[in-house]
């Protein structure tokens, strides 16, 4: 469902104009780094990865048709393969960071130990998780896109985000040890 803009500004993408492109990256450049740092922690592969999306885009661009899901969505999934091919090169399992999410301010040291273990637990957990139930939670959680926007973006019902990100929920408090509520009210959400 792009608007009239956002159209205007792919058309004149394919046909490779400087300015629409750069526009494209402008507009999504955040969003794509953030997801791809959401798995891999390490700041300069996220980066290189990132820009490899960008070069992807570039390339298909040309190629690229609206289906009715949001450019938004095909960006992710290219970002998604770019991900999915590190690990299969560096054959590791994916990580998260949590970094942008939980944020780095100054506090006494006891309570960024703590902290930190909290940190290393969660991202043990995730990695526990499915792919798209991690999508959902990073989407829902870091992004802080609605059911409505997160279900667009994957192309599933508002129903079945829910259900999922449900199920993701109580799996990640299974593997934490923690009640569902205390990792509602990391996410600031309530059931």
């Amino acid at each position: 469902m792009a608007t009239n803009t956002t159209s205007s500004l792919l058309e004149r993408a394919q046909r490779r104009e400087p300015d629409a492109v750069a526009e494209l990256y402008r507009l999504y450049v955040q969003s794509i780094a953030r997801y791809i740092g959401y798995r891999i922690p390490d700041v300069t592969v996220v980066e290189d990865l990132t820009a490899e999306v960008f070069l992807r885009m570039v390339e298909s661009l040309p190629r690229y048709r609206a289906t009715g899901a949001p450019f938004e969505a095909w960006l992710y999934r290219i970002a998604a393969a770019q991900v999915a091919n590190y690990y299969r090169h560096h054959q590791r399992h994916p990580q998260t960071s949590l970094n942008e999410a939980m944020g780095s301010e100054s506090t006494p040291v006891e309570f960024n130990v703590q902290k930190q273990q909290e940190i290393h637990e969660l991202r043990a957990a995730l990695t526990n998780l499915s792919d798209e139930q991690r999508t959902i939670l990073f989407l829902r959680f870091v992004e802080r896109k609605s059911h409505q926007e997160t279900a667009y973006l994957l192309g599933k019902t508002v129903e079945a985000i829910a259900t999922a990100q449900h199920r993701a929920l109580k799996q990640l408090a299974k593997l934490l040890g923690t009640e569902r509520s205390d990792l509602q009210s990391l996410s600031g959400e309530a059931s």
